[in-house]
């Protein structure tokens, strides 16, 4: 079953809402460990709208488990990267003029530029994941990069308004996974997956890790940060059926 990567950006954006100390992403990373998650990812934007330097610095001393650094491939955040050293790095397209990343990164029309900063993290012995729309030339590049892993933009399926749209786009979700995990590399999926549509994308298989965000956080609102993260984790890992408890 994957492994459940906890975002914790939301936390920073209603602390820089007020450009205040409080709530403290670091604390909230500290709850998701203790309600089962795996990993703890954050975004360090260009503009330093939510997470800032020094959450991720913090974070690099606390977080137990996997920390995931979403990034651009700017030089500036890969020389950040480069000397806080978390565990992995997954490159994502960033514009200052969108609330949340939108598709995944062109790594056809990018390629030299993503290279030049996949290659310097993969140098410094850092796990390197593509943040890409579920396509098989997109997954052909990634390949070709020698990257460790390939992270689906499930938003399409997220954001579908009818169960044909769904299962379309839940279709090319099995068909790229298929495509990645037969040339070898690591299957993560993540955007606008919530308690209510994460079930479908758990049954594909090979799917390692899932990177959810928004929807643990607006959940944690109401009952708090363990069992929000707790809850998901159930659905990532429902209970096996035994032949006798049919």
């Amino acid at each position: 079953m994957p492994k459940l990567g906890v975002n914790i950006d939301h936390v920073a954006t209603v602390r820089q809402a007020r450009k205040t100390v409080e709530p403290d992403p670091v604390w909230a990373a500290t709850l998701a460990e203790l309600g089962g998650a795996d990993g703890i990812t954050v975004h360090l934007r260009e503009d330093r709208r939510h997470i800032q330097d020094r959450d991720v610095r913090v974070l690099r001393e606390t977080v137990r488990v996997k920390l995931n650094l979403e990034m651009s491939v700017s030089e500036e955040i890969t020389d950040f990267a480069l000397d806080v050293m978390p565990d992995q790095c997954t490159l994502v397209p960033e514009k200052r003029e969108e609330v949340t990343t939108e598709g995944g990164l062109d790594l056809i029309a990018h390629r030299d530029r993503v290279l030049r900063c996949v290659d310097r993290l993969l140098e410094a012995g850092i796990e390197v994941s593509l943040f890409i729309d579920p396509n098989a030339k997109q997954i052909e590049v990634a390949d070709s990069m020698n990257v460790h892993a390939v992270e689906l933009h499930t938003g399409q399926y997220a954001e579908a308004v009818d169960v044909e749209t769904q299962t379309r786009e839940l279709d090319l979700l099995f068909e790229a996974g298929e495509e990645a995990r037969t040339r070898g590399m690591l299957l993560h999926m993540g955007h606008g997956l919530t308690y209510l549509n994460v079930e479908p994308i758990v049954e594909i298989p090979g799917v390692s890790e899932l990177n959810i965000g928004h929807s643990i956080i607006s959940r944690a609102v109401f009952v708090g940060m363990e069992r929000a993260v707790r809850e998901m984790k159930a659905l990532l890992n429902p209970p096996l059926i035994m032949a006798n408890d049919v």
